[in-house]
């Protein structure tokens, strides 16, 4: 169990992970998100990602995703990426992520997650299992740039 209720991770901006005007192009935070996503299934949650799938035949794919860019990351830039579930349902899941250097926060994300069967592609029911770890990451309300407030 976290006793923060949130997983972190540092991410650092890379070359590849830029556009020509020299700041990450858009679509790269999408993937560093999902990157984020399956680390903590696999570090912060004790879930193998790659087990859930192959295995398990079950999936996490994004229903919604809301995307705040609000300041500029640049090459060298190291990302403190902070990930916490503001919401379980039945089939679903809300996470927000923010990505923050210093106490500047760069981009904040809100996405939806379905858990589906690979196998029917269609939604199916939380897994117990899943929804016990879930909880552990679960907070009433994400303050901003400080510590959210523990449901």
């Amino acid at each position: 169990m976290s006793a923060t209720r949130y997983f972190e991770k540092h991410q650092l901006i890379r070359f590849h992970h830029c556009d020509p005007a020299g700041i990450v192009f858009y679509p790269e935070y999408l993937v560093i998100i999902d990157e984020l996503m399956e680390d903590w299934f696999t570090e912060g949650m004790h879930t193998s990602f790659a087990d859930l799938h192959a295995r398990e035949r079950i999936g996490v794919p994004a229903a919604r995703i809301e995307v705040d860019f609000l300041t500029p990351s640049s090459i060298g830039d190291v990302l403190c990426l902070r990930l916490f579930v503001t919401r379980i349902g039945t089939k679903s899941f809300t996470l927000m992520v923010e990505a923050s250097v210093g106490e500047t926060v760069r981009l904040r994300a809100v996405q939806v997650r379905v858990v589906a069967s690979l196998d029917g592609l269609r939604s199916i029911p939380i897994p117990d299992s899943l929804k016990a770890n879930l909880q552990h990451f679960l907070v009433a309300e994400v303050h901003h740039g400080r510590e959210p407030t523990v449901s």
